[in-house]
């Protein structure tokens, strides 16, 4: 199959929204040989020394990137350029030579991606894709908005590109960002490809058009009735590859809605969470440690003592039975230093050397022991700074790239003084000064802290969810400019890249919910739209309950079955019920839930911080 002409002009960017340390998988003294290009020769033909040197290199790609997944009889030739952040190679998977791959790349069992072939952004392809030479699947691209700038200076954008499974992909074909590609279809050599494939669909020529059916849906003729129509016109997003459904109990009829009965079901949610609270915790202790890890087959850690506090706080009123109050209150007291710092656990539970360890435990141990009526025991390393320092150290925190870790870091400093300051272990000038700080540099036009030129969105609003929480929302102060925080997290919020029902996790939910709840307090604006936004966010988390084991971090769709974020356990069940609570709060309805976030995600400030 021929297409037609592809002379359009076509945006391919330079580099990607988020640039990894070269892994390259390629090495300049490899010998070619017939398999690095016909990969699907290596089974029957490569001797056992090639065999060798194949799981050889395997073995490095793994221990050089300990993230990356390579299937039985997977086959990755060491003349393929792969510097992704993370890999998925189903079994019997085969990457051939000059084959370029970046970010985040999943394929499953049986797909060949062949010689000189571009896969860059986060590229999710299922069983059985088959992927001509010379093709590019680009799921990004620059902007280009303002005329007055260098086009490479200006921000990339990813949606992120879906195939199904059973398609074949011609040679030279260009697959654009944000498009769906259905199963069972099929595109043409030398296809553009700008809008998605439905199913079955056979498509070529630039931009792609519907050529006739493979499959034909359901009242159609093979020959497309609507021939000339560009691909996945008509169709809305019906194209895309079937929605999946996980190993979560089945989703309710109200999933991505409110529901008929929004109260109904919230209440049956809860009594449902409740009655399963002690299985899924006992399922997360590890009985020989005496401690919790997230979910069986994994370490324990610091924070999973922390969530299996909160979970059962949240759903049964009181701590977790598998260890004595009194004798968790000693242990989490006994892990800080007494420079304020919280080390992880090693495997068998002791705990690391030295006093460095994860801000974010500052939040975690914390609120755990607040909930079992204790407190740290030593002055957070924030407590010790004069206001000039506390200002010179958030000043330095990297607004401008990563507005995500520089709200982090906002986070820990408040929430040290959260602890310090009811004790005497911190002047409240170190509050004004950091409040100050907030109120001087934020950006009135969004709301937010952090600069949208050389960043995300994500980042930023995600970063802005970590501020605002320990800090405006912990202390009991009024956000700056309400209505442009709304503006901004409502237009975050229509990426479908990160908020399609398939495509959710915990933290970037989280990071929409409790923004909106915080300044929804302090204005009505664009009411009806948080309203029914939070309808659907609701409607989608309902239906990802695990039974006996709670929430995963992420959606059952949002990446392979197998990988770890779609997994139940104590960090997606802690999250996912807070998140809960605020989106039914913010559709008045929060108290059919029956509890009320009191630990890290808590609701209320704490009075003697109101400044």
């Amino acid at each position: 199959m021929n297409s037609a002409d592809t002379s359009q002009h076509n945006t391919e960017a330079e580099s990607t929204p988020t640039r990894p340390s070269p892994s390259a998988s390629g090495s300049a003294s490899a010998t070619p040989v017939d398999h690095d290009y016909s990969p699907w020769l290596f089974p029957g033909r490569a001797t056992d020394d090639q065999r060798r040197a194949q799981a050889d290199h395997q073995h490095r790609l793994r221990q050089q990137n300990p993230g990356w997944r390579i299937g039985t009889d997977a086959y990755l030739s060491p003349l393929a350029s792969v510097q992704a952040d993370r890999l998925d190679l189903g079994d019997r998977t085969y990457v051939a030579a000059h084959a370029y791959l970046t970010d985040e790349v999943a394929f499953g069992p049986d797909c060949s991606i062949n010689a000189f072939t571009v896969v860059r952004g986060r590229v999710r392809a299922g069983t059985g894709v088959r992927i001509g030479a010379h093709t590019s699947i680009l799921a990004f691209n620059h902007t280009m908005d303002d005329p007055e700038e260098f086009i490479f200076r200006q921000p990339l954008t990813a949606r992120g590109i879906t195939i199904g499974d059973d398609v074949w992909i011609g040679s030279h074909a260009v697959l654009l960002d944000g498009i769906n590609v259905g199963n069972k279809s099929v595109i043409a050599a030398g296809a553009v490809v700008t809008k998605d494939v439905p199913a079955g669909a056979v498509v070529g020529g630039n931009p792609a058009r519907l050529i006739r059916w493979r499959v034909p849906p359901e009242g159609a003729t093979t020959t497309a009735a609507g021939q000339g129509a560009p691909a996945g016109a008509g169709q809305g997003r019906t194209g895309a590859e079937p929605a999946r459904t996980g190993p979560a109990e089945t989703r309710t009829a109200s999933a991505g809605s409110a529901g008929p009965d929004p109260a109904g079901e919230l209440r049956a949610f809860a009594d449902r969470a409740r009655a399963q609270a002690q299985e899924l915790l006992e399922r997360a202790f590890d009985t020989d440690l005496g401690l919790f890890r997230d979910r069986p087959g994994t370490c324990v850690t610091v924070r999973a003592q922390c969530d299996a506090i909160e979970i059962a706080d949240l759903l049964l009123g009181r701590a977790p039975d598998q260890l004595d109050a009194a004798d968790q209150i000693q242990r989490l007291t006994s892990w800080q230093r007494p420079g304020g710092q919280i080390p992880e656990l090693r495997p068998d539970g002791t705990q690391e050397a030295g006093d460095a360890g994860p801000r974010y435990h500052v939040l975690s141990v914390g609120y755990a022991l607040d909930l079992l009526g204790a407190h740290l025991p030593h002055a957070t390393p924030s407590s010790a700074l004069t206001p000039a320092q506390l200002r010179e150290q958030v000043g330095a925190l990297p607004w401008r790239t990563n507005a995500w870790n520089a709200g982090d870091g906002v986070d820990a400093v408040a929430t040290g003084l959260r602890w310090d300051l009811p004790r005497g272990r911190a002047d409240q000038t170190l509050a004004d000064a950091l409040l100050g700080w907030l109120h001087r540099h934020v950006d009135p036009g969004t709301g937010m802290w952090g600069s949208l030129r050389d960043q995300e969105l994500l980042l930023v609003v995600n970063g802005y969810y970590r501020l605002t929480r320990g800090t405006f929302a912990q202390f009991g102060l009024p956000v700056p400019y309400p209505e442009a925080v709304i503006d901004t997290v409502l237009r975050h919020a229509g990426d479908e890249r990160y908020f399609a029902a398939e495509r959710q996790n915990a933290c970037n939910v989280l990071d929409v919910a409790h923004p909106l709840w915080l300044a929804g307090r302090q204005s009505t604006h664009r009411r009806g739209e948080i309203t029914a936004l939070a309808h659907r966010l609701l409607g989608d988390a309902l239906g990802t309950w695990h039974h006996g084991s709670g929430f995963a971090f992420a959606a059952p769709g949002a990446a392979d079955q197998g990988a770890a974020g779609n997994r139940p356990g104590l960090q997606g069940t802690e999250m996912w019920l807070s998140i809960i609570w605020l989106l039914a709060d913010l559709v008045g309805q929060s108290a059919d839930l029956g509890y009320r976030p009191r630990g890290v995600h808590r609701v209320e400030p704490v009075p003697q911080l109101r400044t």
